[in-house]
């Protein structure tokens, strides 16, 4: 059912990416055809100008400047840019485009091939000479440059908007998921306790009876360590307080309880006995829970037969706890997924333990935890990073 879910959700982004990719591409066409008309009619405008010019100087000869049609179709009031000049290239009247244009030869040159590499110029004949005559150069409108523009601002709106509402779903989505992890986690605690209670009174049973008192004392570590595991989940969603500790102790003893529960085939190595003591802040009950589950993770791996090896360093700022195992290694595109919940590449379990260990350690200890090296067949090195503290 996981995977027809996974198919359905996948479509459904898809038909949403095709629906918004089918809105800009209509909006698109809608303002690009209104821009044409648009330019159709400035274009349309200007012929008027030059034929009321040429109408004009039919009857005036040399006045047409100075009819009022057609300084009225001239003046401020239209909002095309344009230059008019006579033969000789020299202007006689402009629109909307800056004194020190007009006044550089340069900048007067670079306006006019502007100017007509948006719309061609529009000459003007005069019916007494053919060797006299003005040109108009005329460019786009502000009103239809935006039109250009205004597809392109719509798609970056749309999208914006887009990502806001993904940004926000995925925010509800993780905080829907945060209050189930935290409900469950409850829940387990919650269950979790009674047993564990009537189990302290059968050890103290076994106690007063004739049995091995080495065997009574496993069973009492070994619901020490449950109780351990109550405490942890009941703490999943709680306030977390971070107090300074001894990590080469903290987890030497989960090493210490571990190392007892393994396969005999199996050597597990740890060196923070034999090095200076380093401290961090941290909440004792969850960290161990990460390095167990580390440990966990590379006996699996191992199959029965091989090594493990918890390693703890550390430079000026941050600790470093490092479990690596010579396993069957992660595939390198692997290496981020395992940490993602669901994600296990074991028969058995729901790839939840990862995804808690990275939790734990990143939202409540502001740390990192990573792969940083593993190869097919040789195993992999998981580290754990935290901020060191100095006495």
């Amino acid at each position: 059912m996981k995977w027809r879910r996974d198919i359905f959700s996948f479509r459904n982004r898809m038909l949403l990416i095709a629906v918004g990719i089918l809105l800009g591409t209509l909006s698109l066409l809608y303002t690009n055809n209104m821009a044409r008309r648009l330019r159709e009619k400035e274009q349309h405008d200007v012929s008027l100008w030059a034929h009321a010019m040429e109408r004009v100087n039919r009857d005036v000869m040399g006045g047409a400047m100075e009819d009022p049609l057609v300084a009225d179709i001239m003046s401020n009031g239209n909002n095309i840019p344009f230059i008019m000049t006579n033969e000789n290239l020299e202007v006689i009247r402009y629109h909307l485009i800056p004194e020190k244009v007009i006044d550089h030869p340069d900048r007067l040159r670079r306006a006019i091939e502007r100017l007509t590499a948006e719309n061609t110029p529009i000459p003007v004949q005069f019916w007494w000479s053919k060797n006299h005559y003005h040109i108009i150069f005329y460019g786009r409108s502000a009103l239809l440059k935006s039109l250009y523009y205004f597809p392109y601002v719509q798609l970056l709106v749309i999208t914006a908007f887009i990502l806001l509402g993904f940004v926000a779903f995925r925010s509800a989505k993780h905080d829907e998921q945060n209050r189930v992890w935290i409900g469950l986690a409850k829940e387990t605690a919650h269950q979790l306790g009674t047993p564990t209670s009537s189990l302290l009174g059968w050890v103290e049973y076994l106690r007063a009876q004739e049995v091995d008192p080495d065997a009574v004392n496993e069973m009492q570590k070994d619901l020490a360590h449950l109780m351990k595991i109550v405490d942890r989940f009941s703490k999943i969603g709680s306030e977390t307080p971070l107090t300074p500790a001894n990590i080469n102790e903290v987890v030497g003893e989960s090493v210490m309880y571990f190392r007892k529960r393994i396969p005999r085939n199996v050597t597990l190595d740890y060196n923070g006995l034999a090095i200076a003591p380093v401290r961090a802040s941290i909440n004792t009950a969850l960290f161990e829970w990460v390095v167990e589950n580390l440990m966990k993770n590379s006996l699996d791996a191992l199959q029965g037969h091989g090594a493990i090896d918890v390693h703890i360093s550390s430079d000026d700022k941050h600790v470093m706890v490092d479990v690596k195992d010579t396993g069957k290694g992660i595939p390198k595109g692997n290496w981020k997924r395992i940490f993602e919940p669901g994600f296990t590449t074991k028969t058995r379990g729901w790839g939840l333990g990862l995804s808690l260990s990275r939790r734990i350690v990143e939202e409540y200890h502001d740390g990192r935890i990573a792969v940083v090296d593993s190869e097919i067949g040789k195993g992999t090195t998981i580290r754990i990073t935290l901020k060191r503290l100095f006495d």
